[in-house]
């Protein structure tokens, strides 16, 4: 899976969170989804205690399986800040000897911007805890290649010795080579005498040997496309010599051995054509299973039994059960070229069968994990059942989070899956909740109009078949359609909704800043930095904001123009804007160099004490009735953890704990729930969304300090906002939330012109304005049009 989130790679010396901020306890939960959401490249079985097997991920750590209910436990969520790079799992191994030992190879990236170096992780107890053991090189668990061979990024191979199980091999990448341990891990040193550097996989052969002693006979194979690709040792690696006979026109992907067959399996593949995932069943000798790698035609071969055949084109036959009971969103609502291939899965690397259980199978697709328990009637009935079994895993890189005061209490933007209205939190989103018209993979950011939250606006990241990436809803996400005044080809960013739901601000991700009104075409503004982070005003449907560099933008006319307004503290990257719900210019930015709340509008900003850089933020339900909203934020308060204050700032609460460390900080969000208090939904990337609720008390503050004035703003906005009358209410409750809990009495209204003609003017746009021309009326033609016709 893509890595959408930007990293930012912070000093190893930085202090360990909660080092000046007290505790409160929270319950954490993952937002259930369901379907894992993304690639899963690696499912390995012990093979020696029954029911143990564990699965890895390329940006989402690893689980465990739970055997009683096909569910999955995740290892690594205490993975914080400092450790982020931890839930890119390369390569994992359990040992066959003491299954409670378990090994994964951790690293997020071997380019540049990751100087970290990778890991080995050592657990004793079966990954609840680990140690790990430094490697002197980068491990990239979500670098290209990561489940398949390739020339120059190859998948990376763990394996523990079957007969002396503190020996282990771990295959490295980059020209890195073949690295051993023989104490259990902890330590690591080349092997300089192996012959190649490009490892694909290791496997040993459990029959060459005794208990006690090195395993002789290890086969390695390498990604040489054309000359030798598989070598031997039969000396424990003393010496190592070329695999006779071997094909050398295809890569080896992988290697698998059928011990009482004495058999050396390998599937190859050229990158587009050939083979994946590959198992054996070690209960029933000869019986073999491989997936294909990157390409479903041509199909075929004469003695495989396929799970699927032509009938004739497009018309297919079926040989299985499919069920996505667990995660009904990854049904097939439609065919993409290649009738049928989605439902059994795509980049399908991992294909294991249970050693104790020839009917139990899994296998891990670029979406979940699929798999069942009755594999053995493929040989008779020829019907086998494919189930979604990935309940547990939440794998979902999230770009953007929004709990608006009405509709639905959470609305996610996701990598890959695109995202969804979450309208329980604990059931995986529905078949119908797949957004469409139009439908991308990709939602990069997403928004709600201040005066109707229902009406709400997303942007994707260039995959769409209609090439724009725009879409509107005056729903709340349940439908959408699509904003035709976006150009094609135009892409990615941030977007921002105006108040009353007619202007969209959208900084694009290489096009700058654009505007649109009333769905007309986008349009530049070049007085607001490509880079900008931007906001609307939540109360006046003609402001906007922006930050970049050191520089706070404030515009009264639509997102037209733009002007500077004040500085921020010496701030080089603005991270995020929050606009209190109820007030025009009451704002907040977070930035390098920490927090800064301004309630004129920007043009003041006041530094908020203690915060010495501050990403995600958002502003929730108060404490108590009539009181400031709650505020939470990822930040460096003494430390990188998660916060909360629900006095303007004066205290902060630390919010996250051990076991909850939510990955890279600068690439999380953060949204806060409106209706009810404490509530606050964390998005992460690569470990899907969390949300917590308050748990235990507060400890008592450590400052009396007045807190920031929460006084209404002197906005120098040019349309004179409405007073809002609206008193959000909180509860202290975390069961299931009222509708609403905010209410106003005063309608936004509109009153500028689009292309078609002035406001209120005869069969112009009138923008939903309750002043019309006499004769005439507003006719309503959905949230964004309406035109002024005769009566």
């Amino acid at each position: 899976m893509p890595n959408f989130g930007v990293l930012a790679v912070l000093a190893a010396a930085a202090a360990r969170l909660g080092a000046a901020v007290s505790p409160q306890s929270y319950t954490w939960k993952n937002v259930k989804i369901g379907g894992g959401g993304g690639f899963v490249p690696g499912i390995v079985f012990n093979p020696s205690m029954q029911g143990v097997a564990y699965a890895r991920t390329d940006i989402g750590g690893a689980y465990k399986l739970n055997p009683s209910d096909d569910t999955w436990t995740p290892l690594l969520d205490f993975a914080d800040d400092a450790r982020w790079n931890y839930w890119g799992v390369a390569a994992l191994a359990t040992d066959p000897v003491q299954p409670n030992r378990l090994y994964l190879a951790t690293g997020g990236y071997t380019n540049s911007f990751d100087p970290n170096n990778g890991n080995i992780l050592v657990s004793t107890d079966f990954g609840s805890t680990f140690t790990p053991s430094p490697l002197p090189f980068k491990v990239g668990g979500n670098m290209p290649g990561r489940g398949k061979s390739s020339s120059k990024l190859l998948i990376h191979r763990l394996a523990v010795d079957p007969n002396s199980n503190g020996i282990l091999y771990f295959g490295a990448s980059n020209g890195k080579g073949l690295w051993k341990s023989t104490n259990f891990g902890a330590n690591w040193t080349q092997v300089t005498n192996f012959p190649s550097v490009g490892i694909a996989w290791v496997t040993f052969d459990t029959t060459s040997g005794t208990s006690g002693s090195p395993t002789p006979r290890i086969f390695v194979g390498v990604a040489n496309l054309g000359s030798t690709n598989i070598y031997m040792t039969t000396n424990a690696g003393s010496t190592w010599t070329a695999v006779p006979g071997q094909n050398t026109t295809f890569l080896p992907h992988k290697g698998v051995i059928s011990p009482s067959e004495k058999v050396l399996y390998v599937s190859g593949s050229d990158l587009y054509f050939g083979f994946g995932g590959v198992a054996v069943d070690l209960k029933t000798p000869g019986t073999i299973m491989v997936a294909a790698l990157n390409s479903w035609w041509p199909d075929g071969g004469a003695t495989w039994s396929p799970l699927w055949s032509w009938l004739s084109y497009p018309t297919m036959n079926k040989f299985y059960h499919y069920s996505d009971s667990l995660a009904p969103w990854i049904g097939v609502p439609f065919v993409d070229g290649t009738p049928g291939d989605l439902q059994i899965g795509w980049m399908m690397e991992a294909l294991v069968i249970d050693p104790f259980d020839s009917n139990h199978w899994l296998y891990g697709t670029g979406e979940t994990i699929y798999g069942g328990h009755d594999l053995k009637t493929w040989d008779t009935t020829h019907n086998v059942s494919i189930t979604s079994l990935a309940d547990g895993i939440e794998e979902t890189s999230v770009q953007a989070l929004i709990s608006p005061p009405k509709g639905a209490n959470l609305i996610s933007a996701l990598g890959d899956v695109q995202g969804f209205v979450h309208n329980s939190l604990t059931t995986a989103p529905p078949l119908s909740g797949v957004w469409t018209n139009p439908k991308w993979s990709t939602t990069a950011d997403l928004d709600y109009a201040g005066s109707n939250a229902l009406n709400l606006v997303r942007i994707g990241t260039g995959d769409s078949t209609s090439g724009k990436q725009v879409a509107m809803s005056n729903d709340g996400g349940n439908t959408w359609f699509q904003d035709f005044g976006a150009a094609d080809n135009v892409e990615g960013g941030k977007v921002a909704l105006s108040a009353g739901g007619d202007t969209v601000l959208w900084r694009t991700s290489g096009n700058g800043v654009l505007v649109s009104q009333f769905t007309n075409p986008f349009v530049a503004v070049p007085s607001l930095p490509s880079t900008a982070a931007i906001a609307s005003d939540k109360v006046n449907n003609s402001v906007f904001y922006g930050a970049a560099g050191n520089s706070f933008y404030l515009s009264t006319d639509g997102g037209k123009t733009f002007s500077t307004k004040s500085a921020l503290g010496g701030s080089t990257s603005p991270v995020k804007i929050v606009v209190h719900p109820n007030i025009t210019g009451d704002v907040w930015v977070s930035s390098d160099k920490g927090l800064f709340h301004s309630t004129d509008s920007g043009t003041t900003f006041t530094a908020v004490s203690g915060i010495t850089a501050a990403w995600a933020f958002a502003l929730g339900a108060p404490k108590t009735a009539n009181g400031y909203p709650a505020i939470f934020a990822a930040a460096n308060i003494g430390g990188i953890g998660y916060f909360r204050s629900d006095d303007t700032g004066v205290n902060w609460v630390q919010i996250n704990d051990a076991a909850h460390g939510f990955g890279s900080a600068s690439s999380t969000c953060i949204a806060a729930d409106p209706r009810i208090y404490g509530r606050v939904y964390v998005g992460t990337n690569g470990r899907g969304i969390f949300f917590g609720d308050v748990a235990g008390a507060a400890p008592p503050p450590t400052s009396t300090a007045s807190p920031t004035s929460t006084a209404k703003s002197t906005s120098t906005a040019s349309t004179t906002p409405p007073k809002s009358t609206s008193t959000p209410v909180s509860s202290s409750k975390t069961t299931a939330p009222p509708t609403s809990t905010v209410k106003s009495t005063t309608s936004i209204v509109s009153t500028t012109s689009s292309a078609s003609g002035p406001a209120q003017s005869a069969f112009g746009q009138c923008g939903g304005a309750i002043d019309r021309l006499s004769g005439f009326t507003c006719v309503f033609q959905n949230p964004f049009f309406s035109q002024c016709v005769p009566s």
